[in-house]
């Protein structure tokens, strides 16, 4: 990512960062060749210009109001859930 540095003015700040985090940014931008501020000032674009992430939709409950549910169903056993859904269909078959 090459940054095109078109500022008129350059400020001078004070930044604490811990050691690991110091000696990091140091290694990259010797690897890379270039100054410090040149990691740091890439590093606040990226993540200033990330978009926020999105909060998931709000979870929304449909229930039946009770009807059509058995009350007796085992809803932590899928396998009850199973069964019921069998039985249903299997005796909808025979009606007819």
């Amino acid at each position: 990512m090459q940054l095109h540095h078109r500022y008129t003015e350059i400020v001078r700040t004070t930044v604490n960062l811990s050691d690991a985090l110091l000696a990091a940014t140091q290694k990259r931008a010797a690897q890379r060749g270039v100054r410090f501020s040149v990691i740091v000032e890439e590093a606040l674009q990226s993540h200033l210009s990330a978009k926020a992430p999105r909060s998931a939709a709000p979870f929304r409950l449909h229930t039946v109001r009770g009807r059509l549910v058995d009350p007796n169903l085992d809803l932590d056993r899928t396998s009850a859930l199973l069964v019921a859904d069998d039985e249903l269909a299997f005796s909808r078959r025979r009606r007819r």
